[in-house]
């Protein structure tokens, strides 16, 4: 009967053979790597990589790895990270040297060279690895899109695969509804454009979703935008598909498209931006009436400014299938502005009107408002509480941070920086919401809770899986095991509410035999 070494002895004698082995002529060596296999069944290509090793532990890559991005590039990465809106490591790390120039442009960082240097050279895996506690994700809004029956025949369809330009102006278009937990009433809405070519993404808040908005906000995008808008591509709602926007694309010279139904990756441009920005920054509440559409106006003549020249994204080159993988290849991640002074369709007049318009804008400065603009608007969300005080705000992190572990960073500019939370991330207290008294669903143990109760002050060592056993065997039919966490969390209760009762019970006993 062959009798397996333990791991602990496999290792002492590779380690006691290991080096005759290595100086063994070839003779040697195969008697030495006979007596080792049949002493621990290895394999003989197995064994033989094993007695070729050396006795030395190499020092791992990983621990090497830590040591090079110690606590000062990890702050510096996170005041960076904070600042361009926690975004993808993949759109951060080909911006850092932007970011670095325009926060130490209008002195809100001073880096060393060291620190500078690891920054630099950093790698999107390792961004990744350093950020992995700071990441969080969460919730879905509801779709509001109902279709529009007329003239589908006259507006063509161009799906995704069918955006080959090479200028900017073809723009995707596309509601987000600002409506709550419901679509009853009159809310308001948000047009989202977004240029293929460039990425750039104008925001405009509707009083509520018509035909006459919809133009409305049109006019004004062409009077902001940069360049001319030459093509609208939308879905299939009524507030696009009528006539009115027809004859105004016409009039205009615009060519005039439409996604398929159901289709959503036909318009995935806009509909990247609706999720990463406006759900993003504004949320997912109701708002109405004059006065929150002019927060929200304020509050998105700040984003456009800050997504549009201090966000990269990156742009989806080519695709190759190959069987069920599909190999995607992206190019440098780069902000919309950046893509659109590289335009050579740009006369030189615009581009330096947006030059001259970059070196003005502060990223911090457009974070301080953007929150500022966030926490007025949300005070007029439906759901929000009457008292301000109560109004659910965005947290400061960077404001924590240590100035001394990034370089030169003065303590009153370092507690002044912000960062914009995910909105939808954002848990809000229960004093907001109010108490909940109602319930989900309908009790399972309604009609036998007072049996258990009893049961349980018989014999209170009963466990809520004996006790719903039970209760299987007398009603089979109406109870499973799939109501014993339900169970377990209503005698946990219980047996804490009969536990502060005892409590409470002896303290009033213990007060009153001293009076």
């Amino acid at each position: 009967m062959n009798v397996r070494l333990s791991l602990k002895a496999r290792k002492e004698l590779l380690a006691s053979i290991r080096v005759p082995y290595q100086h063994a002529n070839r003779e040697e060596k195969i008697k030495i790597l006979d007596g080792l296999i049949a002493a621990t069944g290895y394999k003989r290509k197995h064994a033989i990589a094993m007695l070729n090793k050396s006795n030395k532990t190499p020092a791992r890559a990983s621990r090497l790895a830590s040591n090079r991005y110690n606590e000062a590039v990890h702050e510096a990465l996170l005041i960076l990270w904070h600042c361009a809106n926690r975004i993808c490591s993949k759109r951060l790390v080909p911006f850092i040297p932007e970011f670095i120039n325009a926060l130490e442009r209008h002195g809100h960082l001073s880096l060393s060279q060291e620190v500078r240097t690891k920054l630099l050279t950093i790698s999107p895996a390792t961004v990744d690895r350093l950020l992995k506690l700071e990441r969080q994700d969460k919730n879905k809004g509801i779709c509001t899109t109902r279709s529009g029956s007329l003239l589908k025949k006259q507006i063509p369809i161009r799906t995704f695969s069918d955006w080959n330009e090479i200028i900017p102006g073809f723009m995707e278009g596309d509601l987000v509804a600002h409506c709550g937990d419901t679509v009853s009433g009159s809310f308001l809405n948000t047009l989202v454009l977004t240029d293929i070519v460039t990425g750039w993404t104008e925001f405009m808040p509707l009083l509520c979703k018509t035909e006459a908005n919809v133009l409305e906000a049109l006019q004004i995008v062409q009077e902001i935008l940069p360049f001319p808008i030459l093509g609208i591509d939308t879905d299939n709602g009524s507030e696009f598909i009528n006539y009115g926007l027809l004859e105004f694309c016409n009039k205009q010279h615009i060519t005039f498209t439409r996604s398929r139904a159901y289709r959503k990756n036909d318009q995935a441009h806009v509909e990247e931006k609706n999720g990463s920005i406006v759900r993003r920054l504004i949320g997912y509440d109701r708002y109405e009436g004059v006065t929150s559409w002019h927060k929200l106006t304020e509050l998105y003549s700040v984003i456009r400014l800050y997504v549009n020249y201090f966000q990269p994204s990156l742009k989806l080159i080519h695709k190759n299938r190959d069987g069920a993988k599909v190999i995607k290849q992206y190019d440098k991640a780069k902000t919309p502005y950046q893509r659109l002074t590289d335009c050579t369709s740009l006369t030189k007049k615009d581009r330096d009107k947006l030059v001259e318009q970059y070196n003005i804008l502060d990223p911090l400065k457009l974070l301080r408002e953007i929150q500022q603009k966030q926490e007025e608007l949300w005070k007029y969300a439906w759901k929000c509480a009457e008292d301000t005080s109560q109004t659910i705000v965005v947290t400061d992190d960077l404001a924590k941070m240590e100035a001394t572990t990034i370089g030169h960073l003065d303590k009153e500019k370092s507690s002044n920086l912000v960062t914009l939370e995910h909105y939808r991330s954002i848990k809000k207290p229960r004093e907001v919401l109010g108490p909940r008294t109602w319930r989900t669903r309908k009790d399972p143990f309604e009609n036998s809770w007072e049996i258990l109760l009893t049961q349980l002050k018989i014999n209170p060592g009963l466990t809520s899986k004996d006790l719903l056993e039970e209760l299987i065997q007398r009603e089979p039919g109406v109870y499973g095991m799939k109501l014993l966490r339900t169970l377990q969390r209503r005698i946990s209760t219980w047996r804490k509410e009969q536990l502060q009762f005892a409590k409470d019970h002896q303290l009033k006993l213990i007060t009153g035999s001293k009076m």
